[in-house]
């Protein structure tokens, strides 16, 4: 799957971030969600999944821009 064919629901490239390296949330055609962030290393995950740490506020800009 491409960025460009995910729907970018946080960040707009402003401030201390540039076009695509801060931590954002993005929403796919089918509803699900993929994150960008800072690979965490918290506890290791199955095989195929991956951790990423997001901020509060990145989490909370998604739930606004979602309406929810």
């Amino acid at each position: 799957m491409a960025r460009e064919e995910l729907t970018r629901l946080t960040g707009n490239g402003t401030g201390q971030c540039k076009k695509n390296d801060c931590p954002n949330v993005y929403r796919t055609v089918s509803g699900s969600f993929v994150i960008q962030g800072n690979v965490s290393r918290a506890f290791t995950t199955p095989t195929g999944e991956g951790l990423v740490e997001i901020s509060e506020e990145t989490l909370r800009e998604a739930v606004r821009v979602l309406g929810w």
